[in-house]
């Protein structure tokens, strides 16, 4: 009997901002992430810089039916991408949305039908229309639910039928550590209150609730997800402050799944509330709206953290996103993101333990400096082992989860095909299949080359799995 279930959704998954380009081709707006060529908000401005590689990304948008051509031949059976909100409407707060980019998609998941993959289409993916940021301060100012429900209900009549798969946001749960990238919230980090940055989380809540309900109404057969960074934290010793040092981390992420599986705002928030002097506002209607609770719940999974009491051991991890201590049992890749397969096992288990919803893995990768090199025949490639091993490891421990009784739907590598980092705007911190020669420097020549990896997760999907336990 195969480890992994019939049906399984193999594939994997890329993000419009750091893939398409073509940032102002065909009517489309700027996005948030045309100013912030290094990873971060640089100064304000109101043009992008050349030197922000995510304009051109790989070029997906002229490439794309070569891509689905290779996503295809390695036997996809989907393919999680977002739309960029500002090709739809440009600024963000038009009533007619822009026809060329919505024919964009259109062509886009024509092609991927063409060859059986289904969409998994995430609907704001760090790409908050640059507009909507700088007058409306983005996820801050409550008028943005308004924005998001005329781009979702403008998408579902388009996409209807064509994609079955919705993701609301991209790692909600990042607004609390990067605020402009995840929320467009134009009020700078260290100026921004809790009180604002929660009534903005609250605002986004309501909203993936919102079109959650529409989705319901308007798409009976699609699936909704919410999506969720999971980086499990464990205590850095048995001492009892460091179990509820990580119990009280857990929970400001736990928060964003609670709320969308529950459809209410759990007790530990409230209690974070009235210690902490914040008082969320809800209008009338946002209690009931909450209620729309989501099919499915999906997660990236890189790496795990620890957590301590000791304010002499609270040692930020580099490269960690959202802090946390490294773990001193653990190796690091080249980002100083700590490696731990059998995390993934363990927040599979914590997930659907807590929630009993069906799970979807829709980020895993290793990022790494990849070296093209020719193979026996002349061709070139990738010797990517490193990257091989990473996945395999990661994927044994996902059917482990399996065994334990976990309700799987799919699992979608990060980067399947190389792109632009969303942390760091670098391209040499690969993640890819594909390899696509262009460097940091804005120099190559954007073909495209089969990394050695290519060939592996082909037989991966091929034999479902089984291929793994060779």
């Amino acid at each position: 009997m195969s480890r992994f279930p019939e049906g399984f959704l193999w594939g994997g998954a890329v993000a419009a901002n750091q893939c398409e380009g073509a940032y102002n081709e065909d009517g489309k707006g700027f996005s948030i992430q045309d100013v912030m060529p290094n990873g971060i908000r640089g100064p304000r401005t109101e043009m992008p810089t050349e030197d922000n590689m995510k304009l051109i990304g790989i070029d997906f948008y002229h490439r794309y039916k070569e891509d689905v051509r290779l996503f295809a031949e390695m036997g996809f059976k989907v393919f999680r991408t977002s739309i960029a909100w500002s090709r739809i409407f440009p600024h963000g707060d038009e009533q007619e949305p822009n026809e060329k980019g919505l024919q964009f998609y259109d062509d886009l998941f024509d092609e991927c039908h063409k060859y059986g993959i289904e969409p998994l289409v995430t609907i704001s993916h760090y790409e908050t229309p640059l507009y909507l940021a700088e007058k409306y301060n983005g996820w801050a100012n409550r008028k943005m639910i308004d924005f998001y429900e005329h781009y979702v209900r403008t998408i579902f009549a388009r996409y209807k039928g064509k994609v079955k798969y919705w993701l609301t946001f991209n790692e909600i749960n990042s607004v609390l550590h990067e605020p402009f990238m995840s929320g467009g919230i134009n009020t700078p980090k260290e100026e921004l209150s809790e009180q604002d940055l929660y009534q903005a989380v609250h605002h986004e809540l309501v909203a993936s609730a919102l079109a959650t309900k529409i989705a319901h109404e308007m798409m009976p057969e699609a699936k909704v997800g919410c999506m969720i960074l999971s980086m499990p934290t464990y205590p850095l010793s048995p001492d009892p402050d460091d179990v509820i040092e990580v119990m009280e981390s857990e929970h400001k992420n736990y928060f964003f799944g609670d709320v969308h599986v529950r459809g209410i705002y759990p007790g530990y928030m409230k209690r974070y509330f009235r210690e902490h002097d914040i008082q969320i506002h809800f209008e009338p209607e946002d209690e009931e709206i909450l209620k729309n609770t989501v099919d499915f719940v999906s997660f990236s999974y890189y790496m795990s953290v620890c957590a301590t009491a000791d304010p002499e051991k609270q040692i930020r991890g580099a490269g960690n996103l959202m802090g946390g201590v490294p773990n001193p049992t653990l190796k690091a890749s080249e980002w100083g993101w700590q490696i731990d397969a059998k995390g993934l096992r363990y927040v599979l288990n914590m997930f659907y333990d807590r929630y009993q919803k069906p799970l979807f893995i829709v980020e895993n990768g290793l990022g790494a400096v990849d070296v093209l090199v020719e193979d026996e025949q002349g061709n070139p490639t990738v010797e990517d082992g490193y990257r091989i091993e990473y996945l395999n490891d990661h994927l044994i421990q996902l059917s482990e989860a399996i065994e334990d009784g976990v309700e799987v739907m799919g699992y979608t590598t990060w980067g399947c095909i190389d792109l632009v980092s969303a942390s760091t705007a670098e391209l040499k911190k690969r993640y890819g299949f594909i390899y696509v020669d262009r460097n940091d420097d804005g120099t190559g020549t954007l073909e495209r080359y089969k990394k050695k990896s290519f060939y592996w997760y082909k037989k991966v999907i091929a034999t479902n799995g089984e291929s793994l336990f060779e």
